[in-house]
C-alpha cells in the first residue's frame, strides 16, 4: 500500500525543472503568462456557459453565480500559485499532487485533468462551430446543415437530428498543427487575440449597459413558481426542481460558469516554458484571474438585463450574446457581426491553451512512465511533444463532433474543480512534510484559505448533480483499471525505491 503513495522527492522535481536544454524550450514571460491566463479564461464560459447557467438555474443572479464560482478560484488560485513557485515544471496538479499526495492520488489528479484540459477544448470548440454558423448567417445568409454542425444526441426545431459537428473538428486541427509548430509562436497568435477579445468584451458591456431592461433583473433569482418550460428537442426545464431556483439554482449555476474559470490553471501547465518561473507563474495566475473575474460580473449583469433570463432556453440562442444584440439592440447589428468575429478568434485561444495544457500534463506523466513514452516524445526541431499533440486532436475531436456541449462542459467543470480540491489540501501537506522549502510566494492564512479553498469547490460539485458525480466515477475507474494495467509496472519512482 505505501507504494501507492510514493512521492517524487521536491529536489528531483527541482532538478527536470532546472535542465531545460533537454526539455522543453523557456519562452514565457510574465506577461505573456497573464495573456495566456485571459486567453484560456475568457471563453466558452463567459459567451455560451453564462447563458446555459442563466436560462436554467440562476436566472439573472448568474451574476452572483459567477461571484461565487470567482471566490473559489481566488481560494485555489493562491494555492496553484503558491505551488507554482514552489515547482516550476510543467504538470500542473499532478505534478504538484506527486510531491505531496504520492503516486495513486498523482495518478487520480492526472487522469482528471483530461476532463479539464481535453474536454475543455471540445466544450469550446463546440462553441466555435455554433458563432461560425451565427457569422455565415450574418454574412451570407446561410448557414452549414444542422446536421454536419450538431451531434447525433440534438435535434432541431424542426426535427432535423445532428450527425456530426465538423466545424468543430476543423478548428481543432488548426489549433494542434499551430501547437506542434511551438509555443513561442502559439503564445504570439495567442496574445493578439487577447487584445482583441477584452476589447470586444468592454465594448459590449459599455454599449449594451444603455439597454439593460430592470424588468429582466426582477425578481433576481429564478422562484419556485416559474413553472415548466419545453424545450425544441423534447425535454424541458422545470423551474420548481430544488436546483433550478433561487440560491440552489445560483449555487448550480456556479458549477456550471465556472468553467469560465479554468484557463488560469492553465498557466502553470507552461511552468518549464517559462522565464523566472518561481516570481513570474504567481503573477501570471492572479492577475489574469482577477481581470477577468471582473469582466465577467459587468458581463453577466448586461447580458442578463438585455434579454430575459427564459430566452436562453430557445434554440436560436445558441450564439447567446450575437442572439441578445440581434433581439433586444437595434441599430448594433454591426457589433453583433463584429461580436461573432471576435468571438470565434477568442474561442481559438482558448482552444489553443486548453490543447497546450493538456499535452504538457502527460509529458509530465509520460517523462515519470506512467503513460507511454509517445506522449513525451518531442519534435526534432519545434521541441514540442507533437505526437501527443495529434493523438489528442483525435481524442477531443470525437468529443466535439459527438457529443453535446452541456454534457462535455459540466464534466470538464466537475473534473477540474476535483483537482483544485486535491491542490487546496496539497498545500496543507506540503507545509507539514516540507516546512523548509523555498516558497517565493506562500499561500495567506494557511490551513484557513486551503480549507476554505476545498469547502466551496465541494459545494460547487455537489450542485452539479448526480448524472455528473457517475460520469466522473466512471471515467476515474478507466483511468484506476489503466494505472493497475500500466502504471504501476512502468513508474520510474515505484523502480527507484525497490
Amino acid at each position: 500500500m505505501s507504494m501507492l503513495f510514493a512521492k517524487k522527492p521536491l529536489s528531483t522535481l527541482l532538478a527536470e525543472a532546472s535542465d531545460s536544454e533537454k526539455g522543453l524550450k523557456r519562452t514565457l514571460g510574465a506577461w505573456a503568462l497573464v495573456a495566456l491566463g485571459i486567453g484560456a479564461i475568457i471563453g466558452a464560459g463567459l459567451f455560451v456557459r453564462t447563458a446555459a447557467a442563466a436560462g436554467a438555474h440562476a436566472g439573472s443572479a448568474v451574476t452572483i453565480s459567477f461571484i461565487i464560482a470567482a471566490i473559489g478560484c481566488a481560494l485555489a488560485g493562491l494555492c496553484y500559485a503558491e505551488f507554482a513557485s514552489m515547482i516550476p515544471i510543467a504538470g500542473s496538479a499532478y505534478t504538484y499532487s506527486y510531491a505531496t499526495m504520492g503516486e495513486f492520488v498523482a495518478w487520480i489528479i492526472g487522469w482528471d485533468l483530461v476532463l479539464e484540459y481535453a474536454l475543455g477544448a471540445a466544450t469550446v470548440a463546440i462553441g466555435w462551430s455554433q458563432y461560425l454558423n451565427k457569422l455565415l448567417f450574418i454574412t451570407f445568409g446561410q448557414t452549414i446543415p444542422y446536421e454536419w454542425s450538431h451531434s447525433p444526441f440534438q435535434v432541431s426545431e424542426a426535427g432535423v437530428s445532428g450527425i456530426v459537428n465538423l466545424p468543430a473538428m476543423f478548428i481543432l486541427l488548426l489549433i494542434s498543427l499551430l501547437l506542434v509548430r511551438g509555443t513561442q509562436q502559439s503564445a504570439v497568435v495567442n496574445t493578439v487575440i487577447v487584445i482583441v477579445k477584452v476589447c470586444i468584451v468592454i465594448l459590449f458591456i459599455v454599449l449594451g449597459w444603455q439597454f439593460i431592461n430592470p424588468a429582466n433583473h426582477t425578481p433576481y433569482m429564478i422562484p419556485e413558481t416559474a413553472g415548466v418550460v419545453n424545450l425544441s428537442d423534447g425535454s424541458t426545464v422545470d423551474y420548481s426542481k430544488f436546483w433550478n431556483n433561487g440560491f440552489a439554482g445560483v449555487m448550480t449555476g456556479a458549477g456550471i460558469v465556472f468553467f469560465a474559470f479554468i484557463g488560469f490553471d492553465a498557466v502553470s501547465t507552461a511552468a518549464q516554458e517559462t522565464k523566472n518561473p518561481s516570481k513570474t507563474m504567481p503573477f501570471g495566475i492572479l492577475i489574469s484571474l482577477a481581470v477577468c473575474t471582473i469582466l465577467y460580473i459587468l458581463f453577466s449583469h448586461v447580458l442578463t438585463g438585455v434579454a430575459p433570463y427564459q430566452d436562453f432556453l430557445k434554440s436560436g440562442s445558441e450564439a447567446s450574446v450575437a442572439y441578445a444584440i440581434d433581439t433586444y439592440m437595434p441599430g448594433y447589428g454591426w457589433l453583433s457581426t463584429l461580436i461573432t468575429v471576435a468571438i470565434l478568434a477568442g474561442f481559438s485561444s482558448v482552444i489553443l491553451v486548453m490543447l497546450l495544457g493538456q499535452t504538457r500534463v502527460f509529458y509530465s506523466m509520460s517523462k515519470d512512465g506512467l503513460v507511454p513514452k509517445i506522449f513525451s516524445d518531442l519534435h526534432p526541431k519545434f521541441r514540442t511533444p507533437y505526437k501527443s499533440q495529434l493523438l489528442f486532436l483525435v481524442f477531443v475531436s470525437l468529443f466535439a463532433g459527438f457529443i453535446p456541449d452541456h454534457v462535455v462542459g459540466n464534466m470538464t467543470s466537475i473534473g477540474t474543480l476535483f483537482a483544485f480540491v486535491l491542490v487546496c489540501i496539497g498545500v496543507i501537506v506540503m507545509r507539514k512534510s516540507n516546512p523548509e522549502a523555498v516558497r517565493t510566494f506562500k499561500t495567506p492564512l494557511v490551513p484557513f484559505v486551503p480549507i476554505l479553498g476545498a469547502l466551496v469547490c465541494l459545494a460547487m460539485i455537489v450542485s452539479l448533480g448526480r448524472e455528473n458525480w457517475e460520469r466522473l466515477g466512471v471515467w476515474l475507474l478507466i483511468g484506476m483499471l489503466i494505472y493497475f494495467g500500466y502504471s504501476v509496472k512502468n513508474s520510474k519512482v515505484r523502480k527507484s525505491l525497490k
